[in-house]
């Protein structure tokens, strides 16, 4: 009668754990890195659609339309018929955005909305001029490798800024 045995020796077992450790702890930092990249860039790139949307609305209707940041959501874009950034009487709010998801965006001109005129020139309300809009940064880790930037100049081209070195840069 032969008999053998099934199973892993004590330290066939050793060695696997030891591999699958090394492993993991490669794996979940380059996770982290690549969920966090992409939950910044989905915000950021959310934000510069719904500006190009408004850029292009307010050329196709030939009245102002103005993105700008709201008290129980996250932004709106809307008509601005009288350019005053504002939805009052005559304005048709375009699109409703929900609040940022775990980023922390810094508005470092201290606007609180953007219109772009009839023929898509842009200004920032209480600025004047347009400029870097928007920096969004990680609040968990404050890694600058995370941040990102949204800016647009005054002839309304939106353009985000990634592999930044820190938000001072954008």
């Amino acid at each position: 009668m032969n008999k053998h045995q099934s199973g892993f020796t004590l330290t066939e077992m050793l060695v696997v754990t030891a591999i699958v450790s090394v492993l993991l702890g490669i794996a979940i930092p380059s996770y982290k890195f690549v969920t966090t990249s992409y939950r910044l860039s989905a915000e950021l790139n959310n934000l510069s659609g719904d500006l190009q949307y408004a850029r292009a609305e307010a050329i196709k209707e030939g009245n102002g339309a103005t993105v700008c940041v709201s008290a129980n959501v996250g932004w709106i874009v809307f008509s601005d018929i009288n350019g005053d950034a504002a939805v009052d009487g005559n304005d048709r709010v375009l699109r409703v955005q929900g609040a940022f998801n775990g980023t922390t965006p810094d508005n470092a001109v201290g606007a609180t909305s953007f219109t772009f005129n009839r023929e898509g020139f842009g200004t920032t309300a209480g600025v004047g001029y347009a400029t870097t809009l928007v920096t969004f940064s990680d609040p968990v880790s404050g890694n600058s490798t995370y941040t990102r930037c949204l800016s647009v100049n005054n002839v309304g081209t939106v353009t985000a800024l990634t592999h930044v070195t820190s938000p001072g840069s954008c």
